[in-house]
């Protein structure tokens, strides 16, 4: 698990170069954008709850399959399952937007996490559907400005959603 800056260097040596110009300007820009980082971050984590009993919701009332007798969401142990991968995830999404690195997502959570779904006979498309409602919820808690560093937050918003939309590939 590597942050963007270790990531770069890491490389870098690996190839016995200097680093580049072009290196060190994005590196440079994740610095000037580290408060919206920060701020989407800390939002995302202040909302975590919410976020996932959202999705869950407007997952399960789409999918009501999934909650009626002999569904894999189907008596409270189940659910409460379905809930606390949705928070690993979201967890592990907000890692990766702190550090501008997919890398802890990619090997803390879903390394595995399709084989293990399929094993369970969980269906993968479902959780997929999950984390796309996650990925509403949270970019419209990023997107409000009350309280957010000003400025364009395009790349951020942009970065967050390839987070999620890696997750959801991941498990689908």
């Amino acid at each position: 698990m590597f942050d963007a800056f270790t990531r770069v260097v890491s490389q870098a040596d690996a190839r016995g170069e200097y680093l580049s110009t072009a290196q060190l300007d994005a590196l440079s820009a994740m610095v000037a954008d580290s408060n919206k980082r920060m701020d989407a971050v800390n939002r995302i984590t202040s909302n975590a709850s919410t976020i996932v009993a959202n999705a869950a919701r407007a997952l399960f009332a789409e999918q009501p399959q999934l909650i009626n007798p002999g569904g894999n969401a189907y008596t409270s142990r189940r659910m409460a399952a379905c809930l606390r991968d949705m928070e690993i995830i979201l967890r592990y999404i907000t890692y990766s937007i702190f550090t501008g690195d997919a890398s802890v997502l990619d090997d803390r959570c879903l390394n595995g996490l399709r084989e293990t779904y399929l094993a369970l006979g969980t269906p993968g498309s479902s959780v997929a559907v999950g984390v796309d409602k996650m990925k509403e919820a949270s970019l419209a808690v990023v997107k409000d400005t009350t309280g957010i560093t000003p400025g364009d937050c395009n790349a951020i918003t942009a970065e967050i959603a390839s987070y999620f939309d890696k997750a959801a590939a991941a498990v689908a």
